[in-house]
């Protein structure tokens, strides 16, 4: 049985085994959030669902999903579908990867673990974040099984941010994910209106308190002084001064799939790729970085028209159902990542929230396609949409 009918039927059993609860039973995106608001301090939900400035490009990346429709075929044979597809050689189950997102401490007193592990059980995988509370040997070793990727904030120290993608190899990540649009951080409303930065509150740092070049630079070791480790990290967190000569050292520096995160514009795209990139992912970082940006789906469109078929392009920003994921990988997105969708579910029920909340979404994207006469990602391309 295909993931989208066992979905569904178990969830319609519920109420023949009297397991049914409509109160605590969360099936669509605003469900998820609406709990989540409900478990969440105000400032753990506002870190996580708020934007830059008015919100103009979280909205757009929403939006942009609406300028296009899915035009359904029929007489096709879908009993049966495979919605695997291939990335540097791995084949995975689904076209779908669980974003960076730092400090999930703050979300779910297992975070991180309790994401991976979520992931796993659907062969799902899971981006770690730089700015993850657990230190990313922890995850590895706490959720055997999960496929771990790496996110590398960049840091102004080299021999930091070198650690960091050492430590990735060692742990036996697949990949790694250099994000670029979050030089500094933007100006964010809701956070700036609670004056809440979880980082300097000692979260989100597991990753930094555990390296032996960070802790190297500290007089004290941050057990004894946890106050002086994050002064440190605020000096060395981020890095505006960053140039495709950074990107030719790093990629002299290991043999893992590197994937730059945030490229918008074509050219950058096409540089990338130039340089040795092994892919891009195209993102505006949620709408967290800046506001009134282009929206992802739209950027996907002129960078996969750019870079050509062959190149491997990722995309995340906006993606809450199925018919999402069907129309981004039909503009051209080999697959896509999704974060505050799990990030929710993380908060409301931990592992098995985050394990939820992608089967359905995955039960979503399985319906879909058979729906609109599809078995397989290959045949999903411009010619299944339509202008709205």
């Amino acid at each position: 049985m295909n993931i989208g009918n066992e979905a569904q039927f178990q969830i319609y059993q519920m109420r023949l085994t009297g397991q049914y609860r409509g109160e605590t039973l969360c099936i669509s995106v605003e469900d998820w959030v609406a709990r989540a608001r409900e478990v969440l301090s105000e400032e753990a939900f506002w870190y996580l669902a708020g934007a830059s400035g008015r919100g103009e490009t979280m909205r757009a990346n929403e939006e942009a999903f609406a300028k296009w429709r899915i035009v359904p075929r029929v007489f096709r044979d879908v009993s049966d579908r495979d919605m695997s597809t291939e990335l540097f050689g791995e084949r995975l189950p689904y076209p779908v990867l669980l974003a960076p997102i730092g400090v999930q401490s703050i979300l779910h007193a297992d975070g991180e673990v309790a994401a991976a592990r979520g992931a796993a059980k659907l062969g799902l995988p899971y981006v770690v974040s730089s700015a993850s509370t657990a230190p990313l040997e922890t995850i590895a070793d706490e959720a055997p099984g999960a496929e771990l990727w790496f996110q590398l904030y960049w840091s102004k120290d080299r021999e930091v941010a070198q650690s960091f993608v050492r430590r990735a190899e060692s742990a036996g990540c697949k990949a790694l994910v250099v994000t670029l649009d979050t030089p500094m951080m933007a100006w964010r409303e809701r956070d700036l209106e609670r004056a809440y930065l979880p980082f300097l509150l000692g979260e989100g740092l597991g990753n930094y308190l555990s390296d032996p070049a960070f802790r190297a630079k500290l007089r004290r070791p941050p057990e004894e002084d946890l106050a002086g480790a994050i002064l440190l990290w605020t000096q060395i967190f981020g890095h505006p001064g960053l140039t495709w000569d950074d990107f030719d050292w790093l990629r002299q520096t290991t043999d893992l799939p590197l994937l730059l995160k945030g490229i918008l514009h074509p050219d950058d795209a096409e540089e990338a790729f130039r340089r040795g990139a092994d892919g891009v992912i195209v993102s505006n970082h949620g709408g967290r970085q800046v506001d009134g940006a282009v929206a992802s789906l739209d950027a996907l469109v002129a960078v996969r028209e750019r870079v050509g078929p062959d190149k491997v392009v990722l995309m995340d920003g906006g993606i809450r159902r199925g018919s999402d994921i069907v129309k981004a990988i039909a503009l051209g997105a080999n697959a896509v990542l999704v974060g505050r969708l799990y990030a929710y579910g993380l908060a409301v029920d931990g592992e098995h929230g985050v394990e939820t909340v992608l089967r359905y979404l995955l039960a979503d994207l399985d319906l879909t396609m058979a729906l609109s006469g599809h078995r397989s990602l290959v045949t999903l391309d411009a010619s299944v949409l339509a202008r709205a």
